[in-house]
């Protein structure tokens, strides 16, 4: 079954992106989640995302478009990039999701990929 991993942490966390020093813990945490996931030969896709405020959010109501700058969500987290997996059980994916460094400082959401033949 495939699964999406939504890596969700708080504003300030995903600041630690930066390339400086003081983000070295922030890197070495992702880079050993993220070659232990590799290495088990599960990952479909999958991508980190540029920071919120570069984000622009559509709605449409009534006809009307309106485009806001930024993401437009009330939340303490934000979506900082997602993986796609292949496993074999709902309880797979969520051991993936509870090694995951967002799940400590954030959450990662676990939800099943609807199949392409709907």
């Amino acid at each position: 079954m495939e699964y999406m991993l939504l890596f969700n942490q708080p504003a300030h966390e995903l600041e630690r992106r930066r390339d400086d020093p003081e983000s070295s813990d922030y890197w070495e945490s992702w880079r050993a989640y993220m070659s232990a996931i590799y290495a088990a030969g599960i990952v479909k896709s999958g991508n980190a995302l540029e920071p919120p405020y570069t984000a622009t959010t559509v709605r449409v109501r009534a006809g009307e478009r309106t485009v806001h700058d930024g993401p437009f969500a009330d939340s303490k987290e934000l979506l900082g990039g997602y993986l796609t997996i292949e496993v074999a059980s709902l309880d797979e994916a969520l051991r993936w999701a509870a090694r995951s460094p967002s799940s400590v400082t954030g959450s990662t959401e676990v939800r099943p990929v609807s199949p392409r033949d709907r």
